[in-house]
């Protein structure tokens, strides 16, 4: 015969009703379970019914070097417990392993059906995959601020010398001698900028600002061509460099050359005649 690992009986027991008066002919029916020991006890129920009353405990968990006293109800399940250390410690429920007499503790199992009683001690680990991947994140957000602070400083040495961009425009607007050695040494200067902006590692958004910066160095150089080109030729009447402003003036000479149309053909003035004359 046959014995079923899970059983109910039921048991004549003391009820209470309604009123509250106790009733001796109430039945009361309880489930039992076969446990792997051939001992029959009464059924667990997940989440440990009556969690949330019932008698307080003290629970000593330690974290490295970091020690909690948590009070809970005696009959809260480990779940529970993760999500009052979760409070404590800032550490989130699910990157919490909680050991117990050595063993790791899932989180539907219950305290008091393991053996945890007032004043017992747990283990709180850090998941070591989700510590890896936390560990990787904060790298990358290192990375990404360190990129940031960067660009950062470049854009600050390039407002200071788009100031001078700026001044050298008005000066060659006014009319005022400016030595070609200030152009120089000023687009030296922010191709110096163009090389800091060039060695900054970055990604996403650090990797768009940068960018923008490039491009932002990038103009003030042509302006800078722009004005050169403008100081040389200041009757050029706003004529950007690079484009060259050619007239021609023809001349015509009377073989037609420089003429935009074909000469037109001469009349001769010789008459040609055939009488001819022969010899001997």
């Amino acid at each position: 015969m046959k014995r079923s690992s899970t059983t109910s009986k039921k048991g004549v027991g003391v009820g209470v009703n309604k009123s509250g008066y106790k009733n001796s002919t109430e039945e009361v029916i309880i489930d039992w379970e076969l446990r792997p020991g051939g001992m029959l006890v009464q059924k667990r129920v997940f989440g440990c019914a009556g969690g949330e009353g019932g008698a307080m405990i003290k629970i000593k968990v330690s974290h490295g070097s970091y020690h909690h006293d948590i009070s809970v109800p005696a009959q809260s399940t480990f779940g529970e417990l993760k999500g009052v250390l979760a409070n404590e410690t800032g550490l989130d429920s699910k990157d919490q392993r909680l050991l117990f007499r050595g063993k790791e503790r899932g989180d539907d199992e219950c305290l008091h059906m393991v053996g945890v009683i007032d004043m017992s001690k747990v283990i709180l680990l850090e998941d070591p995959a989700r510590k890896a991947r936390k560990l990787e994140e904060m790298e990358r957000n290192q990375y990404m601020l360190k990129a940031y602070e960067a660009v950062a400083n470049v854009r600050l040495e390039v407002d200071k010398l788009s100031n001078k961009v700026v001044a050298l425009e008005r000066a060659v607007q006014n009319g005022t001698e400016v030595a070609d050695k200030e152009f120089v040494v000023l687009t030296e200067l922010l191709m110096v900028q163009l090389l800091k902006l060039d060695a900054i590692e970055a990604d996403g958004e650090a990797k768009v600002q940068r960018r923008i910066e490039v491009r932002r160095v990038q103009s003030f150089v042509d302006a800078l061509d722009n004005l050169k080109a403008r100081k040389a030729n200041p009757f050029s009447n706003g004529v950007s460099s690079g484009a060259v402003l050619v007239t021609a003036k023809w001349e015509t000479f009377d073989s037609g050359v420089g003429s935009l149309s074909a000469p037109k053909p001469r009349q001769s003035s010789t008459n040609i005649t055939r009488d001819w004359e022969l010899f001997d």
